[in-house]
């Protein structure tokens, strides 16, 4: 592992989650793409594209694949004989080559965020605050269930130190992506109470600014519950810490008809505003196709800066009204989850564990050993994902009751399930665009 120094003077007072509180005071919706280049010469042209798209844009370094397992010396390897990587291997690269990269681009008025997919974080954390980069993102759940075979309580401990060497730093920012787990097909109640877990471990190993994620699912309706939901719990159970709400577009299998891509991009950016979410983390038309260009990049940014300011002034038919959140589905399921797992342990990463162990926590249709896999789920008539079985999960299956309806999907069914949302994107009319 590196050792740590302290903040590179290019990158210094990015301050990420005073940035996103700055625009949300103002109104404004923060908007960031999800881009990373091997070259460095690629991934500064990228920043300083991102940073005149917009004044209210974030940067984003996304790692490589082989940085992500820390297989640095394959990273190595692939850029001395000038393989292209699918990210920036930031650990490879020596520090003074990436703060030539932010310099003069990164900072307050940019602030750029380090975004990974490590199950082991803690030398990846390092690398970046080496270069004065102390915002990232991810969780010892939601980093590890989903893209490793790490036992989890490995990535617990590493997790519990790349907290500590964030925590460090007073502008250090940290985003749960327990909202995301799995990218779809995971009901809403889940992904809510991971997020909170998730930030309350991260505010007992010393962080004070978070942000709580949610991947944009297959019903505009229950978006909306959710996001009211997790706000409303934040606030209950993450008071005394500064943080806020960031949505990503539609993570699944994505449209692959122009018209249909930039519908649910749009439809993204409606929820967003709707629901006033505070940062909202963009795909590109190109998604079915192949690894987005800086050019795929600043195009979706242009078009969510023109869709925010059009939806601003439009009726937020999608936003759940505020009196019914502590009624609603989501509410009463997240906050049971998140009571069951709090009881086990004062220790946040022992009680996670624990919940897990037992199946109190249960991923539908993930396979990591750690998981027990026995919950499933189905997508309703109305288009709204449900629990089919909940395994020893604390909460109840609504099945539907229709004859011969069978909510626990076959494979045919599962297919049919992911690829929901980009076929009924595809199949609008292009003036039936939103």
């Amino acid at each position: 592992m590196p050792a740590e120094r302290p903040p590179a003077a290019t990158a210094a007072g990015q301050r990420f989650g005073a940035f996103v509180a700055e625009r949300s005071r103002a109104g404004e919706l923060v908007l960031q793409p999800r881009m990373g280049f091997g070259a460095p010469a690629e991934m500064r042209r990228g920043l300083a594209a991102v940073r005149a798209a917009g004044p209210r844009t974030v940067g984003t370094i996304t790692v490589d694949s082989f940085t992500r397992v820390g297989a640095h010396e394959q990273a190595a390897i692939a850029l001395a004989g000038g393989t292209e990587l699918n990210g920036y291997p930031l650990v490879t690269h020596p520090p003074e080559v990436t703060e030539r990269v932010l310099a003069g681009i990164a900072g307050a008025d940019f602030p750029v965020q380090v975004r990974h997919g490590s199950a082991l974080p803690s030398a990846l954390v390092a690398a970046a605050l080496e270069c004065g980069l102390t915002a990232t993102e991810g969780g010892p759940v939601s980093y590890c269930l989903p893209y490793s075979r790490v036992p989890l309580a490995e990535a617990v401990a590493d997790w519990a130190r790349a907290c500590a060497m964030l925590a460090r730093h007073p502008d250090a920012h940290l985003e749960s992506f327990g909202g995301c787990m799995l990218g779809q097909l995971c009901p809403p109640s889940l992904l809510v109470a991971l997020d909170v877990l998730e930030c309350l471990f991260f505010r007992q190993h010393g962080l004070r600014s978070v942000s709580l994620s949610y991947a944009q699912q297959t019903d505009s309706g229950q978006d909306a519950e959710a996001l009211a939901a997790l706000r409303t719990l934040a606030g209950e159970f993450l008071g005394d810490l500064d943080w806020h709400v960031v949505l990503y577009t539609y993570m699944g299998v994505f449209p692959r008809t122009r018209h249909g891509a930039a519908a649910l991009l749009r439809e993204s950016v409606r929820l967003a505003v709707a629901t006033g979410t505070e940062r909202l983390v963009l795909k590109t038309r190109a998604e079915a196709f192949r690894i987005p260009s800086v050019e795929d990049n600043v195009a979706a940014l242009k078009d969510a800066h023109a869709a925010a300011a059009r939806f601003q002034d439009a009726s937020p038919g999608a936003a759940f009204r505020n009196g019914d959140v502590h009624r609603s589905t989501v509410y009463r399921e997240a906050r049971t989850l998140i009571e069951t797992v709090l009881a086990l342990s004062d220790d946040l990463g022992a009680a996670l564990l624990e919940g897990f162990r037992r199946g109190f926590l249960d991923v539908p249709y993930c396979l990591h050993h750690d998981n027990k896999n026995r919950a499933r789920t189905y997508l309703g008539k109305d288009g709204r994902l449900c629990w089919a079985s909940v395994g020893a999960m604390p909460l109840e299956a609504t099945p539907e009751s229709a004859p011969g309806h069978d909510p626990a999907p076959g494979s045919v069914e599962l297919l049919r399930m992911l690829n929901w949302v980009r076929e009924r994107f595809d199949r609008l009319e292009r003036s039936d665009c939103p």
